[in-house]
C-alpha cells in the first residue's frame, strides 16, 4: 500500500471516529434538551445596603440546586433538571411585588424567599393568587403566615419568639432596668422591636425611650444624643447590620456604654466590619432565628466548609436556611410524584420529619416551623461567639 493510500485510510478512520463522537455529543445534548425543566424562583436583595445578605441567600439556593441536579432528581418516573430563577428585590416592597409577578408569569413551581419581611409579605399575595408555594428562609414578622394563605411557609422562628427571648434575656441575664428601643420602620424592624418591648416590660424593665430611623439612614446623632441623657442599660435596635454597624460607631463616639441588642438582622459576621472596634467585647448581644446543637453541629460545620469551598466566602447568616428550604420543597415534589404546585403543595404542608442542616423541619397549620430554635450570640475577641440555643 502506498503512502498516499495509507494516508487516505487514516483520514477515513479519523472521519468515522469524528462522526461517532459527534453523534454521541448530539445524543447527549438531545437527552439533556429533552429532560423536563423544573423552575424554582429565589428572591433576595442582591443590590443595596444588605446585598451581602441577599447574595448569601442566593448562594444557599444555588448550592442546593447544584447538589440535587448532580445527584439526579426523579419526579413521577422521569429525571428532571432543576433551574433556579434568581431575582433581586433590593429590599424594596414595590420591587419585591414586581419580581413576584415576574416569577408567577414565568410559571415557576415554587419560590424560596424573600429575605425581608417587608418584601415577603406583599409578595405572598401574588404567590397565593397564583397558587405557588413560597418558603421564606428569613422573614420573621408574624403577619406573613397569619394572612390565611395556604401557600406560605417559613423555616425560622418568628418575631414573637425572637423578640420575647431577647427581651427576657436583657432583663434576666444582662440585668437591664432602663431600656431604649430604636427601630428602622420596616416590617421586620418594627415587629421585632415591638415583641422585645413587650417582653422587656413584662420582665420588669422600664422603656425610657422609643425612637425610629430608616433602613437607609447613616446619621443617628440626634436620636442617640436624646437617648444618652436617659442613661439606658441596653439599647435595642430593630433593623439590619448595614444600619446597626454605623449606629454602634456613633454610640461609641458619644460615649454611650449601654449594651447593644438586636435580632438576626444584625447578628452577622459583616457587623464586625461595619462596626469596627465599636463592637467591643461582650458589648453586643443578638439572636439568630434557628440553631443547631449536639449532633447537628457536625452537619452545619460541613455545610459551612462546603459553602466556603464552593463560593470562596463564609456563610453570612441565612444561607443554610435557604439551602434547607430549597431541598424541602423539592423533597415534597418527589414525594408527591409531581412538580405541579396544586399537587405537591399538600405534601409540602404535611412535612413532618425532614432532617436539614439547620435541624428538623416540620410545619404547623399556618406554615410556621414547629419548635423553632433561636441561637443567642455575643461578639468577643473579634469573633461572633455562641451563647445558647433556645427552643
Amino acid at each position: 500500500m502506498s503512502v498516499n493510500q495509507v494516508n487516505r485510510v487514516l483520514l477515513v478512520v479519523a472521519a468515522a471516529a469524528l462522526l461517532v463522537a459527534c453523534g454521541k455529543k448530539e445524543e447527549a445534548a438531545s437527552g439533556a434538551a429533552s429532560m423536563p425543566v423544573v423552575k424554582i424562583g429565589h428572591v433576595g436583595p442582591v443590590s443595596g445596603a444588605i446585598a451581602h445578605l441577599g447574595k448569601d441567600n442566593e448562594y444557599g439556593a444555588r448550592m442546593a440546586i447544584d447538589e440535587l441536579n448532580a445527584a439526579g432528581v426523579t419526579i413521577d418516573g422521569k429525571q428532571v433538571k432543576l433551574e433556579l430563577m434568581a431575582e433581586d428585590d433590593g429590599a424594596d416592597p414595590k420591587q419585591g411585588t414586581a419580581v413576584a409577578q415576574k416569577l408567577a408569569d414565568a410559571k415557576v413551581v415554587g419560590v424560596i424567599g424573600h429575605l425581608n419581611s417587608g418584601t415577603t409579605i406583599p409578595a405572598s399575595k401574588i404567590y397565593s393568587d397564583a397558587g405557588i408555594p413560597q418558603i421564606s428562609p428569613s422573614a420573621t414578622n408574624p403577619k406573613y403566615t397569619r394572612q390565611g394563605y395556604k401557600t406560605t411557609f417559613r423555616v425560622v422562628a418568628d418575631d414573637v419568639h425572637l423578640g420575647s427571648t431577647l427581651g427576657k434575656y436583657a432583663v434576666g441575664t444582662l440585668k437591664a432596668k432602663n431600656v431604649a428601643v430604636i427601630d428602622d420602620r420596616t416590617a421586620y424592624g418594627q415587629g421585632v422591636a415591638e415583641e422585645f418591648t413587650k417582653a422587656a416590660e413584662a420582665a420588669g424593665a422600664k422603656i425610657v425611650a422609643k425612637e425610629f430611623t430608616t433602613d437607609k439612614a447613616t446619621d443617628f446623632n440626634a436620636i442617640l444624643t436624646s437617648i444618652k441623657g436617659k442613661k439606658p442599660d441596653v439599647v435595642f435596635f430593630g433593623g439590619m447590620d448595614a444600619v446597626g454597624g454605623p449606629m454602634l460607631k456613633q454610640m461609641k463616639s458619644l460615649g454611650i456604654t449601654a449594651k447593644f441588642m438586636g435580632g438576626d438582622g444584625i447578628c452577622t459576621a459583616e457587623l464586625l466590619k461595619l462596626a469596627g472596634d465599636a463592637i467591643g467585647s461582650e458589648q453586643v448581644f443578638c439572636a439568630e432565628a434557628g440553631g443547631v446543637e449536639g449532633e447537628g453541629k457536625a452537619g452545619m460545620d460541613k455545610f459551612r466548609a462546603d459553602f466556603k469551598a464552593k463560593f470562596n466566602v463564609d456563610v453570612q447568616l441565612y444561607s443554610p436556611y435557604v439551602y434547607d428550604a430549597t431541598k424541602v420543597m423539592v423533597a415534597a415534589m418527589v414525594k408527591a410524584n409531581s412538580s405541579d404546585p396544586a399537587k405537591y403543595l399538600p405534601v409540602l404542608a404535611a412535612t413532618a420529619d425532614y432532617k436539614g442542616v439547620t435541624g428538623p423541619i416540620a410545619f404547623d397549620e399556618k406554615g410556621d416551623i414547629k419548635n423553632g430554635a433561636l441561637t443567642l450570640f455575643t461578639y468577643k475577641g473579634g469573633k461572633r461567639e455562641q451563647l445558647a440555643v433556645i427552643r
